[in-house]
């Protein structure tokens, strides 16, 4: 109780120092305004790996932090693609978002239209295989996003890049191909890799965590639209604190979370998940407020090595 209380207080003086930085986020035309939005639009993903969206959303945290002049507007979206078009389009206002596709939709800004806000979820992804199979198709769940750019940059490291084909699909439709034997194995987030393996007979070839230092990458982050956070600098302060609270929350009472991803997932997606897959998948995730920026970095590397990224300065990606 003492290690978890301690992680606790390590995690709101992150989410406190973040706060206390958001009115010097560069980008300087647009003015704080006095009354706040009437709505906040948010996106973010049916996946477990997106558990600090799911259960602020479902229990009320942001909503109850944002307060009654602000009403949450949230949007499940089924790839990082039509997030980031969503973003640069200002069809939404702020999202849970992997890695790359923000650095995508920095990139593609020039710069300038998003910001890093907080970290969520470290970890929640892996390599899974058909046993026995030599590996010729893999899955990523689309083009540039953060799985395809950690497998394609895996097979370039083991020199397997020109052997392997990488196929993007819908996770949903890759537990369909795998099953039936279309594709080899995936890369993929939570719980998808765990399905594979309890539902579909797949074996873990990488787990992600072990690629990386401490077994700490960024997974899921919230990122805001930079023209939103300099207009209403308050309202983002309000999510911001509704999302620390979650996140209290999900490492305080993972079982009761656990549940409660659970229901959401079901009634988002129409499929409910089994206890097994569920608690095994979590044990694969680290719900923190930190965004590893270092981790951040090395993904923009890989992706700009693979050509899936231009060359970017990321000195103004983080809200400061």
């Amino acid at each position: 109780m003492t290690r978890v209380l301690g992680l606790l207080r390590r995690e709101l003086l992150i989410a406190l120092t973040a706060i206390s930085m958001l009115p010097a986020c560069g980008g300087a035309a647009l003015q704080p305004q006095a009354t706040p939005p009437a709505e906040l639009r948010l996106g973010f993903f049916p996946n477990m790996t997106h558990a600090t969206a799911l259960v602020g959303i479902k229990k009320g945290f942001l909503q109850d932090a944002l307060g009654a002049q602000t009403t949450l507007q949230p949007s499940a979206f089924s790839s990082g693609s039509n997030l980031v078009e969503a973003l640069l389009s200002g069809s939404i206002d702020a999202t849970y978002i992997g890695p790359n596709p923000a650095l995508t939709a920095y990139a593609r800004s020039h710069g300038q239209a998003v910001r890093v806000i907080s970290g969520a979820t470290s970890g929640g992804a892996a390599l899974v295989v058909r046993p026995g199979v030599p590996l010729k198709t893999l899955a990523s769940p689309g083009l540039g996003s953060t799985q395809d750019v950690a497998l394609r940059w895996w097979l370039k490291q083991n020199g397997r890049a020109d052997e392997i084909t990488v196929l993007p699909q819908d996770n949903s439709q890759t537990l369909q191909t795998f099953k039936s034997g279309q594709i080899d194995g995936a890369w993929v987030p939570e719980p998808w890799a765990t399905r594979l393996v309890l539902e579909a007979g797949g074996r873990v070839l990488v787990d992600e965590r072990d690629l990386w230092p401490g077994g700490q990458f960024a997974t899921t982050l919230l990122v805001f639209r930079t023209d939103f956070l300099l207009q209403h600098p308050e309202t983002v302060k309000r999510l911001l604190a509704g999302h620390t609270q979650a996140d209290q929350w999900l490492n305080a009472n993972p079982t009761e979370a656990q549940a409660a991803v659970t229901d959401y997932l079901t009634e988002l997606t129409g499929s409910k998940l089994s206890p097994a897959v569920t608690a095994a998948a979590w044990s694969h995730m680290t719900f923190t407020l930190d965004p590893l920026p270092a981790t951040l970095r090395t993904a923009a590397d890989h992706a700009i090595q693979l050509g899936l990224l231009p060359p970017v300065d990321l000195t103004d990606l983080y809200a400061r």
